[in-house]
């Protein structure tokens, strides 16, 4: 009984997966765009993408897969084709020691296969800022100026603090001496200063918020922040593979300046203009050119999500069942060995999560595989340790009395052992079902969709609408799977193991 229901519930799971993974990755992708999780980088890749399409090349956007090293080495790697970056970023990031010169930094990123298109027509610096109210108050007009105000809060972005042309050389440049330093997402860092839970913060020069929330930009007395002009970088071998898009990309060399940048980026992130009518409004105002902004239907939005999302759990899920319960009883028949894998798999669960995301990008590059291969890895613990427990907590009696029987170890495995042990093998695939749900939602820094796109989004357009578009189908999945495999305990074990089954999960 309980081998016919996990069979048939494993073999749903299984075709589910496939039909979600035949629905996602069944198009062919000729030129895949990329962009940061930022307005701005979204925007431009939505521009790029509508071009590549006016222009006959099949384009497919993959949008905020995250920081600057996600998306170098993404293009690297080529998981995409092309993306929207800045010379300042190129020189003292990804290159250090590259000059400004855009053809030295051209003939720098040749080097990597990398192409890079002139200057679209717009310098997107960084800057510090803080409010206008405190700034006058404090008399605080520059940059070193900080530096007689030690009490000021910093609320800088993640990437911001790490970079070395971020806080590490403002700090050592101007000699700051603020203590209170935070990081934080960059589109909260706005709401943070709005709410006066801190007083100072990174800026992009052409970013609305500057107006909106009356923030005064500090003067980079020591001119320390080069020029951050914006430019497409893309793989060289789409001279070959697609001449007609990189063609189309140049066709915007020039044509931003910075008050059509803000007005762009005003209409995405005040607005909440969808990006991908921002690029199509600009492309038909200045190009003269009509694409196709393909805006989907929340509701066609949420079938695709729940497809993405039920490929890495149903995937992932499956794939540490199989390995983990063979990894369980070796733990149980080998107590030396077990004790090995057991610490093992307990060191990779203390990973973060998005770390974990991050390290398995260079072994499988971006999209649904590595967030599936992290799952897996999250998964293992809970099953190795509940059939590891399970098969301990046989009474010595009855694996006795099945010796006595004469049966083989083989035999007593699979007839006694593990059917008693059922119980907690299944309260931890039902542990591990739930956490894969919750933690799946991350996937979408790296490019896999699944529910925690429209949360990503939601975050940095301050959309609660979009974050509860992904936040209420994922507890409600959470909750079925809950519910899923209380019913298999309810009606797949035998009743005098059900109510184990009850005490242990």
């Amino acid at each position: 009984m309980i081998h016919f229901h996990t069979g048939r519930v494993v073999l749903c799971v299984v075709l589910i997966a496939c039909t979600a993974g035949a629905s996602v990755c069944g198009a062919a992708e000729k030129v895949k765009v990329g962009s940061k999780v930022f307005t701005e980088s979204v925007i431009l890749g939505e521009l790029a993408t509508q071009l590549g399409r006016d222009a006959g090349i099949d384009t497919v956007h993959r949008s905020q897969l995250g920081g600057t090293r996600v998306l170098w080495d993404a293009l690297l790697g080529g998981q995409i084709d092309a993306y929207p970056e800045y010379t300042g970023t190129i020189a003292q990031e990804l290159l250090p020691g590259t000059p400004l010169a855009e053809d030295a930094m051209r003939e720098a990123l040749a080097k990597h296969g990398i192409g890079m298109t002139r200057s679209l027509g717009f310098n997107d610096t960084y800057a510090i800022g803080m409010p206008e109210a405190l700034a006058a108050r404090l008399n605080i007009e520059k940059i070193s100026d900080l530096r007689g105000h030690p009490e000021l809060r910093m609320g800088f972005s993640n990437e911001f603090l790490e970079r070395k042309d971020g806080w590490p050389a403002v700090r050592a440049a101007y000699g700051l001496p603020q203590k209170n330093v935070t990081g934080l997402d960059h589109d909260l860092a706005y709401r943070a200063i709005a709410a006066a839970n801190t007083d100072v913060v990174d800026l992009y020069s052409t970013e609305p918020e500057i107006a909106f929330y009356h923030l005064r930009t500090l003067t980079d007395d020591k001119k320390l922040f080069p020029e951050y002009k914006a430019v497409y970088l893309y793989r060289l071998d789409l001279n070959q593979r697609a001449p007609a898009f990189v063609n189309a990309i140049r066709r915007l060399e020039g044509v931003i300046d910075a008050p059509r940048m803000i007005a762009m980026n005003s209409a995405g992130k005040l607005d909440k203009v969808p990006e991908s009518r921002v690029a199509s409004d600009f492309l038909h105002t200045q190009l003269r050119i009509k694409t196709d902004a393909r805006e989907s239907s929340w509701w066609s939005s949420l079938l695709l999500r729940t497809r993405e999302h039920l490929l890495m759990v149903g995937i992932s899920l499956m794939a540490s069942i199989v390995i983990s319960v063979p990894l369980g009883v070796l733990a149980y028949a080998r107590p030396r060995l077990g004790h090995v894998i057991l610490g093992a798999l307990a060191a990779i669960y203390t990973v973060p999560s998005l770390a974990l995301l991050v390290f398995m990008i260079p072994l499988f590059g971006i999209g649904t595989w590595p967030a599936i291969v992290a799952l897996f890895l999250y998964g293992l613990l809970p099953i190795v340790r509940n059939t590891h427990a399970g098969l301990r907590g046989i009474p010595p009696g009855l694996r006795e009395s099945s010796i006595v029987l004469g049966l083989s170890p083989m035999a007593r495995l699979l007839r006694i052992e593990l059917p008693m042990a059922a119980p907690f093998i299944l309260a931890g695939i039902k542990t591990t079902a739930v956490i894969n749900v919750g933690t799946a939602t991350i996937g979408a820094l790296i490019g896999a969709g699944g529910y925690g796109q429209p949360i990503l989004t939601g975050i940095r357009l301050a959309d609660n609408r979009l974050i509860l578009l992904g936040a209420v189908p994922a507890a409600i999945f959470a909750l079925l799977v809950q519910g899923g495999f209380g019913l298999l305990e309810r009606y797949a074990l035998p009743r005098g193991l059900r109510l184990k089954a009850r005490s242990y999960s």
